[in-house]
This record gives structure tokens, sequence and C-alpha cells, in this order.
């Protein structure tokens, strides 16, 4: 199994406001994959931070396998999600991807 985890910030540019919209939008559209994509076996996003935290928005992902990760990025569900609710709103992304 792969683990796939990404770490966002969101644009300086909006406002506390609309930055929790933003992070219920990409919540709710990356968790929404789940049960849509083959080789996903589980999928997870966190919004909710200690003030000490430097980033803003945590994605969570099991897969069966490299291949399914790698199939899961290219996915038109997947990627629908990444250009509408994620790519659109975020400054800063970081990428682990690790074996289990």
């Amino acid at each position: 199994m792969v683990k796939h985890v990404i770490l966002w910030t969101l644009k300086d540019e909006f406002s506390e406001s609309e930055k929790e919209e933003i992070k219920k939008g990409i919540k709710e559209g990356l968790e929404g994959l789940k049960g849509q994509i083959p080789g996903l076996l589980d999928i997870s996003v966190r919004t909710e931070c200690l003030k000490s935290s430097t980033v803003d928005v945590m994605l969570d992902t099991t897969f069966e396998s490299a291949e399914a990760l790698k199939n899961y990025s290219v996915h038109e569900k997947h990627v629908e999600v990444a250009n509408t609710k994620v790519r659109p709103y975020t400054a800063t992304r970081a990428c682990m991807d690790y074996e289990i």
C-alpha cells in the first residue's frame, strides 16, 4: 500500500471567512472522491489545525499501490476537484508519498 500526503497553504489574498469556505470546499470535494476512483482505499482532509501550524489543509490518502496513485493523479474526477476546488486557491503545495 502507498500513502499520499499533501500539505497546502491558501493564498494570502483571501480573508479568513473566505479561507474557511475554501477549506470546506476542498474537504467536501476531495473526500467526495471516496469510492469513486479504483485503488483509492481511504481519503481524509484535515482543515482544523492548531495555531502553531504552518499550513492550512492536509490531504491524507491511502492507495492499493503506486500504480493506483498514478492513476488517481490523472483520473477525471480527481482532476476536476483539483482544478476547481484546490489549485485556484492554494499558494504552496508539499507532497510526500511512501509505502506502508
